[in-house]
């Protein structure tokens, strides 16, 4: 009978990893303005989800976007770039390739080389590995050596990064210094696409916070903490490191949840919530409502609509752009 029942068991298990393996990416349904506050979704997995507003992502000025900036949105992946990651076999790229050795050089060419995308899939792919625990900046192969060696003459990322324990400024102090530091020589480049709602979280979190945090389970508002500490970081990182980051981050997208819920962001010039999602080419729009839907002719909402995609295709053409001309400046070693 003890025997039975473990067998029912192991398969109840394997049946439900099996599940969470093969089911598909749920799809929206329906969604809707539930009143100024709240935006409503129903599923095609029959889960219906409330999003309170003012936690969403807001972009105003939507259409006077800077041409020489990158436009950063905080969107779920998509399922077929997540199905061409997989095809790729990225949890072996690492020790299998020479080449991909090779690009242990920078964190930008480790990570990239293994998944595509440009940098906005940088940005949430090491997003999503510190928010689900894959990556964490406190890891032991993230640990700095203790030792009283110091270069002669005294050079200056020895001075700026002598006090950390970690190759990242884990304490909050240190990374703020960091951070200041970089901003006074105008040094900020690898943070050049990640929203300002971040750093400003970022900024206004000491120490006492951090922990505060870390207590009450607040993964979202860590991993973008962290995320900015691993950037800031990102030109004192060696092959160990940025080797550790990667494979972290590889584990993470190899396992990337199909109950990830639809990414929403609000566009206020268009009064509009639209969902999104990140595939290898960029942003891809999958619904759109407007809080004033019902003052609008269906002529009104399809010029809208036709706007907004249109306004999303050209920011995925700036962003490859912008990314380019960035790329050969920062991104890339001798």
């Amino acid at each position: 009978m003890i025997r039975l029942s473990v067998v029912f068991v192991l398969l109840l298990v394997s049946n439900f990893l099996f599940g969470q393996t093969e089911r598909p990416f749920p799809e929206i349904q329906e969604m809707s303005w539930g009143n100024e506050f709240t935006v409503e979704m129903k599923l095609s997995n029959d889960s219906a989800h409330v999003y309170d507003v003012e936690e969403l992502y807001h972009s105003a000025s939507f259409s006077k976007n800077n041409r020489d900036e990158l436009v950063y949105y905080p969107v779920g992946l998509e399922k077929s770039f997540i199905d061409q990651l997989k095809a790729r076999k990225i949890s072996n790229s690492d020790t299998t390739n020479i080449e991909a050795k090779s690009t242990n050089k920078t964190l930008w060419s480790a990570i990239h080389y293994s998944i595509g995308g440009a940098y906005v899939h940088f940005i949430n792919c090491l997003l999503y590995a510190l928010e689900t625990g894959e990556l964490r900046v406190d890891a032991p192969l993230m640990q700095r050596p203790e030792s009283d060696w110091k270069p002669k003459p005294r050079t200056e990322s020895w001075k700026r990064t002598r006090k950390w324990n970690y190759y990242v400024p884990v304490r909050q102090r240190y990374a703020i210094r960091e951070y200041k530091k970089k901003a006074r020589n105008d040094n900020l480049k690898d943070l050049q696409s990640v929203p300002q709602h971040f750093i400003d979280l970022f900024l206004d979190t000491r120490d006492k916070d951090y922990e505060e945090l870390k207590e009450k389970g607040a993964v979202e508002k860590l991993a973008k903490i962290d995320l900015i500490k691993i950037l800031l970081a990102s030109n004192y990182l060696g092959e160990t490191q940025i080797k550790y980051i990667k494979n972290r981050v590889l584990k993470a997208m190899s396992r990337y949840s199909v109950n990830q819920l639809p990414s929403v962001i609000i566009l206020d010039d268009f009064n509009a919530a639209v969902a999104m999602s990140l595939n290898e080419k960029g942003y891809q729009v999958q619904k759109i409502v407007f809080r004033d839907q019902e003052q609008l002719s269906e002529y009104e909402m399809k010029e809208r609509k036709k706007t907004i995609r249109a306004l999303i295709h050209e920011i995925n053409e700036v962003n490859k752009e912008v990314f380019q001309k960035s790329l050969k400046k920062y991104y890339q070693k001798g």
